[in-house]
């Protein structure tokens, strides 16, 4: 078994030996005109994602936001393929702990559109995307709903969370572009604390909307 093993790594290894070879050939061949038409092939592309990032800036991404109504919501819903979508309510501390990771990603992560609506303003929207949990994050893509982070359950079980969390969770519904491994969060194990560093209680999902507890509004 071992012998084997052996064997198919070396085949992998002169494989990609014989590959690299190829287009290291391939380069060394190459003449001013070659060079010339891979360098206006380069500039081209990058003009191609400057000007996405221009048109993603015009339509409101790369800044953390607040919309108004559920009319509003279907509005950016047709203008952005990603968005990233906080449910929440006022007065809710987990809530704000969201805000702050939000700010963040949204200069980050520019390919999607990240925004938050109060609960109170959209009982169809909650109604129809059967929200019943605060906060709640929704990720859509091309106006349909993939995936929902309800809570913090699924950052950790904690309310001191690190962006890198939330970014590689939002990350598994393909709403944002991650460089990381997916299969592998970015941080294993968290203190048993809030972010105001009090212990943290247990959490239930009918609980008060306080510090250590998501709520059923």
């Amino acid at each position: 078994m071992e012998s084997l093993i052996q064997q198919k790594v070396l085949e992998v290894a002169n494989q990609v030996e014989r590959q690299l070879d190829a287009e290291l050939e391939q380069l060394e061949n190459l003449d001013v005109d070659d060079l010339e038409r891979l360098r206006e092939k380069r500039l081209e592309e990058m003009k191609k994602v400057h000007q996405q990032k221009q048109n993603w800036i015009s339509i409101g991404h790369g800044e953390y936001s607040e919309i108004q109504d559920e009319k509003e919501f279907f509005e950016i819903s047709k203008k952005s393929k990603n968005i990233v979508c906080l449910f929440y309510k006022e007065g809710s501390p987990r809530s704000k702990i969201v805000d702050m990771h939000f700010n963040i990603l949204a200069k980050k992560h520019i390919e999607a559109r990240f925004v938050k609506l109060n609960v109170e303003r959209c009982p169809f929207l909650c109604e129809r995307l059967r929200i019943k949990i605060i906060p709640t994050i929704a990720l859509i893509s091309d106006s349909k709903t993939k995936d929902y982070i309800v809570g913090f359950t699924d950052l950790g079980n904690c309310d001191d969370f690190s962006t890198e969390m939330l970014e590689w969770r939002i990350a598994q519904s393909r709403a944002i572009i991650y460089n990381g491994d997916l299969m592998t969060p970015p941080e294993k194990g968290k203190k048993n604390t809030s972010i105001l560093g009090r212990p943290k209680k247990s959490k239930t999902i009918r609980g008060r909307d306080d510090d250590d507890s998501d709520s059923d509004y």
